[in-house]
């Protein structure tokens, strides 16, 4: 049933093209628009529609992905398709508007109930994998809406990511999409903490790198600890308990010799100093919890 409409696919950039390329033989057809013509070049030599403007993208398509850059391009962009809502044809399906762009928390749903007497609907639908997982089709979607969109855009969206997951009503998508990037640009910064110990101790970083890196493939790197549902302390019967007050105790152990050796080096290292201080919280273990106190003993 997906498959009887069109995709419509708006900014082409460095994801948005290889996200609209992979839907290049949509059974129903693809639609593309840039304002840059020779974005929409190479996808029109490839089969798909090059539209003249929002509104043929909007009078053509039963779902639209817009992945433009930011807060204020979404706004326009959104704003001008539910204008051309009118010029859709009578027995047209339903105009579904997914937000890919990784935007401010509140900005999709606000645009939502602000389009929504048009009859488009408005969901968001952040990504993450980068360029990388656009082109190779193994991106993981966010998607903030109803459950019946949700559906409707499992199909299309599979094209071009191995991970679909519905996060609730619209604005989850995007609260999930922070939350994953926090993770992700703290982890930069870790990085560049560490590479700066590393290097003051006269270490390859570039071995040090691929240490990181093969490890990490191994131990699934910080996504690995994320196996529960709430953040509240664990109890003292739970499974994991043990694991967790376990690589609670390695880490603490690490990261005041990591900080012992920056002393000694002269290398400033405030993450790692936090992590000592807030680690064991963060895993659900705090120093003060009763049942931690009741297992030491």
């Amino acid at each position: 049933m997906s498959e009887q409409f069109a995709v419509g696919f708006v900014g082409l950039g460095q994801m948005g093209a290889p996200m609209a390329a992979r839907l290049v033989g949509w059974p129903a057809g693809l639609v593309v628009f840039d304002t840059r013509a020779q974005a929409m070049e190479p996808l029109v030599a490839a089969g798909a529609r090059g539209a003249a403007g929002l509104d043929e993208v909007a009078a053509t398509a039963g779902i639209i992905s817009v992945m433009v850059r930011d807060d204020d391009q979404v706004s326009e962009v959104v704003r001008a398709i539910a204008r051309s809502v009118a010029t859709r044809p009578a027995k047209a399906s339903p105009l579904l508007v997914a937000i890919h762009s990784t935007i401010r928390a509140g900005t999709a749903a606000g645009l939502a109930a602000e389009v929504a007497a048009s009859g488009a609907e408005i969901i968001d639908a952040p990504v993450s994998g980068g360029s990388m997982g656009a082109h190779d089709g193994r991106l993981a979607v966010m998607v903030g809406g109803s459950r019946a969109a949700y559906e409707r855009c499992r199909e299309p969206f599979g094209r071009w990511a191995d991970l679909v997951m519905h996060m609730g009503g619209t604005g989850a998508g995007t609260r999930a999409k922070l939350a994953r990037n926090l993770l992700h640009f703290v982890a930069f910064a870790a990085a560049a903490e560490a590479q700066r110990l590393a290097e003051a101790g006269g270490i390859d970083l570039r071995k040090l790198a691929r240490i990181v890196r093969h490890s990490d493939a191994v131990t699934g790197g910080p996504g690995s600890i994320m196996l529960r549902p709430t953040t509240a302390p664990v109890p003292g019967d739970d499974p994991l308990r043990e694991i967790l007050e376990h690589v609670s105790a390695l880490g603490e152990k690490d990261l005041g010799l990591a900080l012992d050796l920056g002393t000694e080096l002269g290398v400033d290292l405030p993450l790692a100093a936090f992590a000592l201080e807030h680690l064991a919280a963060g895993l659900g273990v705090p120093h003060d919890d009763p049942d931690r106190e009741d297992a030491a003993r």
